[in-house]
């Protein structure tokens, strides 16, 4: 799914800089849930942030952007989306608490220029809890420049059609179509500051299309047809695919945070 954080990422760091109010903020995460809440990882990130421990009742989002004024440095927040899958965690920083959680939800906001890093978790129907963790290294930005990671993608796509029709575990399907139309109209669709590039939104489009793609492809097994070694063969052809829709996705962010803090 596109990423909760990946909306926290680019409207924290427009707000910071300027170009969105607080309240923008907090009405741009709710196509995400229609309530959050924030609490500290564990004792010492709450002794340091004031934020309640996950055994008691979270604060409202307008507590995390409190503490990100707080603590954003002279540089700005440098907002950052990560999203970690099982043997790509390029850009996590530690603890081993944070990348345990952000793997399990497979993103995570990191502001590297106010040492957190904040994972979401759904925690009650209708409820997304934003965890916050304190970090102290962050490395580098690890992720292809947008060109880079549209030609990716695009390419990813091709590549992996042409691998699956020679497997010939790719089976065409009677509503695909409409199938994949009406996973991108159940996801939330969220909204962006004015002054967003738009070439970064299409490239976001596309990793939504792509993305819807590949959950029909890896679900298109009617009555169990494909034998284990070939599903297991279409998994590992689809897998890089996947990768290229991450790393879209965070290119994507990364160019429209440098955009909205540049002016």
């Amino acid at each position: 799914m596109p990423a909760a954080s990946a909306s926290l990422a680019v409207w924290s760091a427009a707000w910071i800089a300027g170009a969105a109010a607080a309240d923008d903020v907090l009405d741009a995460l709710a196509p995400w849930s229609e309530a959050h809440d924030v609490v500290a990882a564990d004792f010492g990130v709450a002794a340091e942030t004031d934020l309640p421990t996950p055994d008691h009742a979270g604060e409202g989002l307008g507590a995390l952007l409190v503490l990100l004024r707080r603590r954003v440095g002279p540089l700005g927040l440098d907002a950052r989306v990560v999203l970690p899958a099982a043997g790509d965690v390029r850009g996590l920083p530690g603890p081993d608490d944070l990348r345990t959680a952000a793997l399990t939800a497979g993103e995570c906001t990191v502001f590297a220029g106010a040492g957190l890093a904040v994972v979401p978790a759904p925690v009650a129907d209708g409820v997304l809890r934003w965890t916050v963790h304190v970090v102290a290294n962050v490395p580098p930005q690890a992720h292809p420049s947008l060109a880079d990671a549209e030609h990716d993608l695009r390419a990813g796509v091709r590549d992996a059609a042409s691998t699956l029709a020679e497997m010939n575990v790719a089976r065409p399907r009677d509503g695909v179509r409409e199938e994949i139309a009406a996973s991108l109209r159940r996801r939330p669709q969220p909204s962006w500051p004015a002054g967003t590039p738009g070439r970064p939104l299409r490239v976001l489009q596309h990793a939504d299309e792509v993305e819807a793609i590949l959950v029909a492809a890896t679900g298109d097994d009617p009555g169990g047809a494909l034998t284990s070694s070939a599903a297991l063969a279409r998994t590992d052809a689809l897998r890089p695919l996947a990768t290229a829709v991450r790393a879209a996705r965070v290119a994507a962010v990364a160019e429209t945070v440098r955009v909205l803090t540049a002016a």
